[in-house]
């Protein structure tokens, strides 16, 4: 994506990191036409990622993000745009209380990192960038993507998780939130807590971002497959799953395919399988090919 100033000037870094400050870098610090210029890109990605996920308004500003805890990994291309810089794209993260349904139906309160939106320029895909991305994000926080959680992803975004994390197939859930398996597995029991059907003061609502709608049926009926054979929730529910989870993938791996815990101080820690090891050696692998071509 180009822009009418210079990129480079704005962030000096390959990927930049950005947060409630908003400050890409020394030189846009106490520079408010610098400043203007990030707030300016990061809204117009923000467009740019709402247009393409066809949503009726953008879910990532400048804004937005100066009143939420959330972090912004920016990408760029120095060389393109005359050596002015282009950027390629963008991935948010940040950290959400969630109520969600293990693989026995169970509610479980959660707090993962989720991926709250991730937009690569139409004319730069297929070139590894979305790759590179979401792999630096994933070393910056020291993190596997199984123990994520993913804002309703879209289907593009979903195979693109099967085919460089063998992420598949999900675990259903009654709101717009995704998680695969594993996800249950690999987290300790201080991490994951059962709750009660039913608050005193309410029903359980789902968490999600305030532009999305909220599902107000989580408590009222179990989504496929945890609702009784032939019963209407089972039917309105199904419709809901399968639009969450992976299932026109083109594979799709058993539950035994889910990793141990490995011992770690990070906030998430990061589960080893053979799996995960075969799935890592084949991503770095396309890294390395698309290294050597279009940057």
């Amino acid at each position: 994506m180009e822009f009418p100033f210079d990129i480079n000037q704005l962030f000096s870094e390959r990927v930049s990191i950005l947060d409630q400050t908003i400050v890409a870098g020394r030189k846009a610090a106490g520079r408010p036409h610098l400043q203007a210029h990030i707030d300016t890109v990061i809204d117009e990605l923000g467009k740019a990622s709402a247009k393409a996920q066809q949503l009726p308004a953008s879910i990532t500003s400048a804004s937005k993000l100066q009143s939420q805890k959330h972090q912004l990994y920016l990408l760029k291309n120095r060389e393109m745009n005359g050596g002015r810089g282009v950027v390629v794209g963008f991935l948010k993260v940040g950290y959400k209380k969630l109520f969600l349904l293990d693989r026995q139906g169970e509610h479980v309160e959660a707090e993962p990192l989720c991926v709250l939106d991730f937009y690569i320029a139409e004319n730069l895909q297929r070139y590894g960038y979305g790759l590179e991305l979401f792999d630096f994000m994933l070393q910056h926080k020291k993190l596997e993507p199984l123990l994520m959680a993913y804002d309703r992803p879209s289907p593009k975004f979903l195979s693109f998780l099967a085919k460089h994390y063998c992420l598949t197939p999900s675990v259903p859930q009654a709101n717009n939130f995704v998680v695969f398996e594993g996800f249950f597995l690999n987290r300790s029991a201080g991490q994951l807590r059962k709750v009660p059907l039913r608050k005193p003061d309410g029903e359980i609502k789902p968490y999600s971002l305030m532009e999305r709608e909220v599902v107000h049926q989580e408590q009222r009926a179990r989504p496929w497959p945890f609702a009784p054979p032939h019963s209407p929730q089972r039917s309105v529910s199904s419709q809901l799953s399968h639009s969450l989870s992976v299932g026109s993938s083109p594979s799709r791996l058993p539950p035994r395919a889910a990793a141990a815990l490995a011992p770690g101080g990070n906030r998430d820690q990061s589960p080893q399988s053979p799996l995960i090891e075969r799935c890592r050696e084949r991503r770095t692998s396309s890294l390395n090919r698309s290294h050597l071509g279009f940057h």
